[in-house]
């Protein structure tokens, strides 16, 4: 196989399995759900930093994530035991804050230096990159690791532009919300915020729910 066809081959790997699990339609009403009422132009700031902060993160994973992982004696399983209790906080705290409302129109106005604190956690991780993105990046790394020297840097530079590309989509999804949200009416709005809370509580739970069975297995009687 030439190197553009490898390099093509692991593009699409990539870009097709990391797709749905970052599901950036849905991440953006998440998105909208946190950040709250912000001025356009600081939106789209925060669109930017994000989504390159996705990309970053991902990255990250795809060239070491398995070492660091090892280095610490950590497992898949305890990571997305512990992403799963994550997503389900965050699914609770955006309950929360929709029954905190009281029936407001609009959400809360956020300040940026609020707003930049919480840039990797919670916005990048888990809400764009959550502990399945981790899963599916270290094991498609490691598939691309098992050729040989050549292919194997091939295959790495496949899945880097992949996640940049799938940083752009991203930030196009992120950018484009309030647009989008815009022409749908503020109850309306603040009910699938609700529903989006209540599905990333059950989506944790699930996660949760699976790995601690695994583990539970796995351990010696």
């Amino acid at each position: 196989m030439s190197g553009a066809l490898l390099v093509l081959k692991f593009f699409a790997f990539t870009y097709s399995a990391l797709l749905p699990v970052i599901n950036p339609l849905g991440s953006s009403l998440m998105f909208l759900a946190v950040v709250g009422s912000v001025p356009p132009e600081q939106f789209r700031h925060l669109a930017r930093r994000v989504s390159f902060g996705m990309v970053l993160f991902l990255l990250a994973f795809e060239g070491g994530g398995a070492a660091l992982l090892n280095f610490f004696g950590i497992s898949l399983p305890v990571v997305q035991l512990g992403g799963g209790f994550v997503l389900a906080a965050m699914g609770w705290r955006i309950l929360d804050k929709g029954d905190s409302a009281n029936g407001q129109r609009t959400s809360p106005t956020r300040d940026m230096g609020s707003l930049d604190e919480e840039i990797f956690f919670p916005l990048t991780f888990p809400i764009s990159a959550g502990p399945a993105c981790i899963v599916v990046t270290l094991t498609l790394s490691a598939h691309a690791s098992r050729h040989e020297l050549v292919s194997s840097v091939l295959g790495h530079l496949g899945m880097a532009l992949a996640i940049a590309a799938l940083g752009v989509t991203l930030w196009l999804c992120y950018t484009y919300a309030p647009r989008i949200t815009q022409e749908i009416a503020p109850a309306t709005i603040h009910g699938i915020l609700r529903i989006v809370g209540f599905v990333l509580l059950c989506i944790g739970v699930q996660i949760a729910s699976n790995d601690l069975e695994a583990i539970i297995k796995s351990a010696p009687k």
